[in-house]
């Protein structure tokens, strides 16, 4: 199994907005990982055909959590969070898997799909933030921002 995703994806979308803090010239950055996880295993980004095949089938009739790590980053602070979206998928025939692979959508998506293109059609359901799924936690996002700028994100 490894390490903890949760602590996994925030460690990486925190070295991701340190990288560019020292460009970013006193703006905020923003940093943020995704990965897709089912039964304490981490479904990165496949390599190949054959392993995005193989992630597909392991999702196909079950429910995963896409959990993405976010870090806003100012010159003043640092916030540091993560989202989890619950998603469950259909099931799944060979030749639905085989198709979804041929497409190539998998290419450089956690999990071995992109819930906003042809994999909305391995979705069953979703629990939380449609966003997250897509790669930007933006429920939570907008509540750092509304509690750090009340007034301007949010109502207060």
């Amino acid at each position: 199994m490894g390490a903890d995703p949760i602590a996994e994806v925030e460690r990486h979308a925190q070295g991701k907005a340190r990288s560019v803090a020292g460009m970013a010239d006193d703006r905020p950055v923003l940093g943020v990982d995704t990965e897709v996880v089912l039964d304490g295993r981490v479904y990165g980004k496949p390599a190949n055909s054959a392993e995005a095949e193989a992630m597909l089938e392991a999702l196909a009739g079950k429910t995963h959590e896409v959990i993405s790590g976010l870090c806003v980053l100012t010159p003043g602070w640092e916030e540091l969070d993560h989202a989890v979206t619950r998603v469950s998928f259909r099931r799944l025939t060979p030749r639905e898997l085989g198709l979804h692979v041929a497409s190539e959508e998998w290419r450089e998506r956690a999990g071995g799909y992109a819930i906003q293109g042809l994999g909305a059609a391995l979705v069953e359901r979703i629990e939380g933030d449609y966003l997250n799924v897509v790669g930007l936690p933006a429920a939570l996002l907008v509540s750092v921002l509304a509690d750090r700028f009340p007034g301007v994100y949010g109502y207060g």
